[in-house]
């Protein structure tokens, strides 16, 4: 096992949120730390959602690589800024989905 564990961001819609638990579970399991976006039980603001939107930007600095859980293909548009900004930073992306 490498000096420090493999850090992966996950990034996707937070409709796929079972979708992204599953896949934390599995790379949490395979030894791989796991950032993920923040979970709300409530409707969230406008505000707050800019606020996460940053926060997980910081999460993908944090990051070794990006892997977007994209079921049947789908990026939306706050998963496409994550994408772009992983990729103007030299993050590695990758999906879940190649669709």
């Amino acid at each position: 096992m490498p000096d420090r564990p493999e850090i992966v961001c996950l990034c996707g819609s937070t409709r796929f949120a079972e979708e992204m638990r599953a896949v934390n579970r599995d790379l949490t399991f395979a030894g791989v730390i796991v950032v993920a976006p923040g979970e709300a039980d409530e409707v969230i603001t406008g505000e707050q959602k800019a606020a996460l939107d940053s926060l997980h930007l910081h999460k993908i600095d944090l990051a070794d690589r990006v892997l977007v859980v994209n079921p049947g293909g789908y990026v939306g548009e706050s998963t496409g800024r994550e994408i772009a900004y992983a990729r103007a930073t030299g993050k590695p992306v990758s999906f879940t989905d190649p669709g």
